[in-house]
Parts: structure tokens; C-alpha cells; sequence
């Protein structure tokens, strides 16, 4: 069998394990190549599961999931984005391979680049034979000639000067270490102005809090900043490295009246490394949210400050004590902003009415020097909020979306920058000298467990001990297990199925169990983020928020967009008899708590505060929770709060079941409270590693178990 050949117009090279389109080359693993080879032979038919198991992983005992992940790297590698699909899925059959494929000759195996180097011979020899053919020009048409090619030189030279200075701003990287691997969770880092130490954040989950630490590069030695543990917020430097300030509130753990309110503190970086400090209160916040403070050179502290659910972007005189406007929005919403100390510039990233996001260079004093919109590639879904930071070097900005990294222009010109590495890594620093920067990396792995409902709930009069329980739950396998996650499992209307969302194919994607087994619905892009996913009444379809848009997904694994002219941030529940949903979405740049008619695309806003979840029980009464974790319902004139539920929020769902509430609070406790007789019951106590109850029927309950949430600080080698 030949080892090149062409799948449309991309060239496979399987002595390379290489797939090429228009000179760009991608290696892929030699399984998923002997997986494509094999529906390449069999083009335009459907070949089962068990036969390309077979053809390629003879002799040995792999999974389905195995064969999935092949095709899930060919469908990245061959460019699918859900629009365009070579790889067609044929639910419980197989798969086929949807294209042309032409077969490369041994006598003729021209790759891509050697095509180009036999036009130019070609082209060459047609010249040579057609020169022998013509008479020979006059000495007035051979000064034209000289005179053409004199400025056909000139614009190749300029050409190339031009293509070498874009080239010398392009990134390229090319090794990557860990700088803390350890058990717990490190966030938010960031280099000294000097660069010889990194600052990050380390999260204990049994204190619910966090400390400040740092971290010497040369001699990996590390130091504890902060004496007590609470919730720090991201930290930024003076530009003389002395202090630190960052933004600090309770720890989860502790009652707390406005959860998005912090206190601004500073800390004296240079005694944080000889003992750890206390921090030193600058400015408490009392009746707005503020955010992300970062140093100015001017010794002022640039900060994102939020009222009436608009963000903007304002200046505080630590001398002065006082706060004034630097960039404000009367429409629209500013989503972020980054500072470079290097230029003293500030971009900040703003989404206007329509959706459109944009990037602006402000001076510190608010002059806005640009405004341009972004021009997102294919890659990045039209909603994926963008939160930039600067590259000290090349006078643009990178940004990640999960396992992409990117560059953003000035003036709104976004490429994509090819990686080595294929884990999602988020909030790119750059050190000062611009040659490295930081990352943070680290997957959330949660799995589902199935569970009778005999086996946890209690009377009242019997409360389990929590070891007891915690060793019961722990008993029951994992209903589906990877190394990555699967979460909100819901069970399919007056059927067998299960429907969630899982990472094992590399993103996140919609798949369903039945006795036989899981099956993967979709084929969502790179870098996919789920955010709800709710059953059809008649359990032949579901509807799925991938990327901020509604997406409604059937058995069979079609597709049909819901029409929204607004980014969906959160869908909560779906009323396929009436065509409505409930859902959290971005109106004019601001969050709003609507319910939607898709008949006529009415869209009735119900609250102005955050919500975390809401559901409409089975007789239609609307129950939802804000941020604060407390419940709330409509009345006759204002909404009510439901008292009794007051304390019982700590999971960030619930779920109705014949008009009761159920859910886990923040003491590991299940329990019900029922919308007729609004009597409350403590249930039974679930593990301390159950996240939160995502569905329950008359027989059996669904829980998401939370297995590892790590993150850690790497960092990244911009290649010499």
C-alpha cells in the first residue's frame, strides 16, 4: 500500500506521520493515521467500530473511547469546526469518511512543497523553450524589460522585509516546565518586577482559603507571604517591586452579606520574604463590587469597578484617597483590561450592544489612543469572552482559550500561535524580559455516580454519621469514569438513557449512556466550553449551550441551531412543549435572568440580580438562587425569598422531582423541601467529595464527585 495520499486537499504522509494543507504540517499519532488510512481505503463507506478496532489495535484489548480519541485528533487535525465534517459519526454503526481521496503514485510522490518546486521547474522549462521559439527584443524593449524587473525586484525585496518584521513578532515556544507540582492548587501568578521570583497564589480546600506565596527561580526555594489563610484575590507589583496589592474578602466558609465586595490591602513584599506579614487595609469596599487592581507607574492603582452590573474602569490616588473615571460605558460592558508597565499603556476589551468585542489603548489619564474590533479567526467562538495581557516585546498582546494560545494586534488583528503542547493551560504572563511567561494548567477530573435512592436517604430520626455515609457512597462505582470530566447527569423522560457532558475525547462534548454503553453525540470545536444541557419532553432530543449558543442535538446526532441574537451565558432549564427556556444571557453587554418564547422570540426578563440556578417545577412555580446562595420564588408584587432555605444554598444546583426541591448544602447534607406543604428535611449526609446532586427520579439520584480539581504554575520557553 502506498504511504502518501491525498484526503481532499490535504496531503497524509505516513512515513512522516505527517497531514499537510497549504504548507502546513501537522504530526499525528500513528494510530489515528492508521485509523484515517483505513476509512481512506474505504472511502464513502461506512466501516464499523469493530472492524477499524480490528485493522488497527489487532491483538489487543482497547476500548471504544480509544478508537473516539482518534478520531476526535483527525477531526482537529482535518479542520471540522460542526459546519464542515469529513469524519461522518453513524450512531451504534461506525464511521465514514466523506471526501476524496486520491492515491499518491510511488512514481510520482510529490509532497506539497515539492508540487511547488516542480511548478517552478516546469514553469522554467516553458520559458527556456518559448525564449528558443521568439524573436529576440529590441535594445529598447530589453531597457523595458530591465526597467519591470528592476521594480519586480524592488517589491520582492520589500515584500520580504515586510513578511520578516511580521515574522519576527510571530511566538513560537518550545519547552515547558512545572514550577509548582504539588498537591494543592496554585493560581494567579505572576514575575517580580525583576524577574527573579514568581508570586502565586496556593488554595487549600479544608481551609476554604488561600495564601500568597513566592518562589525563588534560581534556587526553587519558596516563601510564605501571608500569615493567615482567607480569600486573596489576583495581586499586582508596584513598579518598584516593594509591594504588592491585591484584593481580599472571606473565606467560603464564613456568612457574608455582598459576596462580590473586597478590601483593597497592599503588602510589604521585602519583609513577606523574611517572615510572613499581615496585609495593610487601603481602601474597603462597601456598596460596589471592584476587581483586578493593578500598579500604575504613577503610584496610582488602576481597579474594574462594578454598579447597576456594568463594569468600568476607574483610578485610585493612594496619596489623595479618592477614585476618579478612567474609561466608562454608557452601553456595552467592559470585560477586561491589562497594563504594561514597559510602555505605561492600558488595553482594555470591551463588548459592545451587538456583541462585538473590541480593543482599545488608553493612556493612564483615559485618553483613548485606538479603537478597533477584534477579528476573531475560525478558532475562537463569535461570544468567547477575551482577557488579554501584554507581550513586553513585540507590542501586542497574547491570550489563551483553554488549549489555543493567541496574539492580539492593536488594532484588533488576532493569529494563532502553533504549540507544542496539547494541555489547557489559561492566563498567560510574560516575564519582563519578555522570554518566557507563566500559565496555569491543571484539569478539573469529576466523575458520576449512580446511586439508588434507598442507599442515602434517612428518616429524620436516624442522621447518619458522616464516615458512615462517606463510605457508602464511596462504595458505588463510578457510574462513567475518565481521567478528565463528566458532569450534569441527567436521566432521559420516561426512558433509559443518560445524558452528560464529558472531556475524554479531548472537549468537552454531549454524549449518552444506554446498557450498552456511552455514546458521543457531538463534535464540538477546540477549546468547547458546556454550560447547561436539558432533555426534550419527548427524550428524543437535547439542548445543549456549547460556546454561548443553543444548540438542539438528537439521537442520531443532527444538529439544529436555536435562533438567539443574544449570547446564552447559562441554560437552566428547557420547555420543549412550549417552546420556551429559561436561561442567563448577555443583553447590551449586561447578565440578565430571562425566559425566552422561541416562537417569537420574546424575551421576558425576570430578575436583575446574579443567579446562580434556577427550574420551573412541574405545576410551573419558578424557584431560583442568587448569588448569595438564597432561594427565591415570584409574587404578587415583588419576588419572595424563601426563608426556610435560608443557609441551605452551598451547592451551586438543585433539581425539582414532583414539585420538591433537592440539593446538598455546604455541610455535605442532602435535602428536600416541598413546594405544597413547605416542609424541609434533612435526608442524609454524601461524601465530602460529592459536588452537588444533578438529577433524581422515584428510584435513583445522580451526583457529580468531584475526584481531583488541580491546578499548578508552568511556564513556557519562547524558542531562541
Amino acid at each position: 500500500m502506498t504511504a502518501q495520499y491525498w484526503v481532499g486537499d490535504f496531503f497524509v504522509d505516513l512515513t512522516r506521520n505527517q497531514i499537510t494543507q497549504k504548507a502546513q504540517s501537522q504530526t499525528i499519532p500513528p494510530k489515528a493515521l492508521a485509523v484515517l488510512t483505513h476509512l481512506a481505503k474505504n472511502a464513502n463507506k461506512v466501516v464499523s467500530h469493530d472492524e477499524l478496532l480490528a485493522q488497527v489495535w489487532p491483538d489487543t484489548i482497547v476500548t471504544p473511547n480509544t478508537l473516539q480519541r482518534s478520531i476526535t485528533q483527525l477531526r482537529k487535525a482535518l479542520g471540522e469546526d460542526g459546519h464542515q465534517s469529513y469524519i461522518k459519526t453513524h450512531a451504534k454503526q461506525g464511521y465514514s469518511l466523506e471526501v476524496e481521496v486520491r492515491w499518491q503514485d510511488k512514481a510520482d510522490a510529490t509532497t506539497p512543497n515539492s508540487l511547488q518546486e516542480n511548478a517552478a521547474a516546469l514553469s522554467n522549462a516553458n520559458s527556456d523553450a518559448a525564449t528558443a521559439r521568439k524573436p529576440q527584443p529590441s535594445l529598447a524593449g530589453l531597457r523595458l524589460i530591465s526597467i519591470i524587473a528592476g521594480i519586480v525586484f524592488l517589491g520582492i525585496i520589500g515584500y520580504m522585509y515586510i513578511a520578516a518584521t511580521k515574522q519576527s513578532s510571530q511566538l513560537t515556544f518550545d519547552r515547558l516546565s512545572s514550577l509548582t507540582a504539588t498537591d494543592d492548587k496554585e493560581f494567579d501568578a505572576t514575575y517580580t518586577p525583576d524577574g527573579k521570583y514568581i508570586v502565586f497564589h496556593r488554595y487549600l480546600d479544608k481551609t476554604c482559603g488561600n495564601k500568597l506565596w513566592a518562589k525563588n527561580i534560581n534556587t526553587q526555594k519558596e516563601v510564605e507571604l501571608t500569615k493567615d489563610w482567607a480569600a486573596y484575590g489576583s495581586h499586582s507589583f508596584s513598579k518598584d517591586g516593594k509591594e504588592l496589592v491585591f484584593l481580599k474578602t472571606q473565606a467560603c466558609n464564613e456568612a457574608v452579606t455582598q459576596k462580590d465586595c473586597y478590601d483593597l490591602v497592599s503588602l510589604d513584599f521585602e519583609k513577606a520574604l523574611e517572615s510572613p506579614q499581615q496585609p495593610s487595609l487601603i481602601l474597603q469596599c462597601k456598596n460596589s463590587a471592584v476587581k483586578k487592581p493593578i500598579w500604575l507607574n504613577n503610584n496610582d492603582i488602576a481597579l474594574l469597578q462594578k454598579k447597576t452590573n456594568r463594569w468600568k474602569l476607574i483610578n485610585y490616588s493612594i496619596t489623595n484617597d479618592e477614585s476618579t473615571d478612567l474609561y466608562d460605558l454608557n452601553d456595552g460592558n467592559l470585560i477586561d483590561f491589562a497594563y504594561s508597565v514597559k510602555d505605561d499603556l492600558i488595553a482594555v476589551v470591551r463588548i459592545d450592544n451587538e456583541g462585538e468585542q473590541h480593543i482599545e489603548m488608553l493612556k493612564p489619564d483615559g485618553r483613548i489612543l485606538s479603537s478597533h474590533p477584534i477579528e476573531r479567526p475560525q478558532e475562537i467562538p463569535p461570544y468567547r469572552p477575551i482577557y488579554p495581557n501584554f507581550d513586553p516585546l513585540n507590542k501586542q498582546l497574547i491570550f489563551s482559550t483553554g488549549r489555543q494560545l493567541f496574539t492580539l494586534s492593536y488594532e484588533g488583528k488576532v493569529a494563532k500561535i502553533n504549540l507544542p503542547f496539547a494541555d489547557r493551560m489559561v492566563r498567560p504572563e510574560f516575564h519582563p524580559d519578555g522570554k518566557s511567561l507563566l500559565m496555569i494548567k491543571g484539569p478539573y477530573d469529576s466523575d458520576i455516580v449512580l446511586m439508588p435512592r434507598r442507599e442515602i436517604i434517612e428518616t429524620n430520626s436516624v442522621r447518619p454519621t458522616k464516615h458512615a455515609q462517606l463510605k457508602q457512597v464511596r462504595s458505588q462505582p463510578s457510574f462513567e469514569r475518565s481521567n478528565l470530566g463528566e458532569d450534569h447527569a441527567i436521566f432521559q423522560p420516561d426512558g433509559e438513557l443518560i445524558a452528560f457532558w464529558s472531556e475524554r475525547s479531548g472537549e468537552q462534548q454531549l454524549w449518552v449512556r444506554d446498557g450498552d454503553g456511552p455514546e458521543q453525540l457531538t463534535q464540538f470545536p477546540i477549546d468547547t466550553y458546556i454550560n447547561g444541557i436539558d432533555w426534550a419532553a419527548d427524550g428524543k432530543s437535547l439542548l445543549v449551550n456549547a460556546n454561548n449558543v443553543l444548540t438542539q442535538v438528537f439521537l442520531d446526532s443532527s444538529q439544529k441551531n436555536l435562533p438567539l441574537k443574544h449570547p446564552v451565558i447559562k441554560l437552566f432549564q428547557w420547555d420543549s412543549k412550549n417552546n420556551s427556556a429559561l436561561l442567563l444571557v448577555r443583553i447590551n453587554g449586561i447578565l440578565k435572568f430571562v425566559e425566552v418564547d422561541f416562537s417569537d422570540s420574546e424575551i421576558k426578563e425576570i430578575a436583575d440580580k446574579i443567579i446562580l440556578w434556577a427550574l420551573k417545577s412541574e405545576d410551573g412555580s419558578l424557584i431560583y438562587k442568587d448569588n448569595l446562595g438564597q432561594f427565591w420564588q415570584p409574587g404578587p408584587a415583588e419576588a419572595q425569598r424563601i426563608e426556610r432555605l435560608d443557609n441551605q444554598g452551598g451547592a451551586k444546583i438543585f433539581v425539582i422531582n414532583d414539585n420538591v426541591i433537592y440539593a446538598i448544602n455546604s455541610e455535605n447534607e442532602l435535602w428536600s423541601y416541598d413546594l405544597n406543604t413547605e416542609v424541609f428535611k434533612i435526608l442524609g449526609e454524601v461524601g465530602e467529595d460529592v459536588d452537588y446532586l444533578t438529577d433524581i427520579n422515584q428510584t435513583e439520584l445522580l451526583m457529580t464527585v468531584k475526584i481531583s480539581a488541580k491546578k499548578e504554575v508552568v511556564e513556557l520557553f519562547v524558542s531562541e
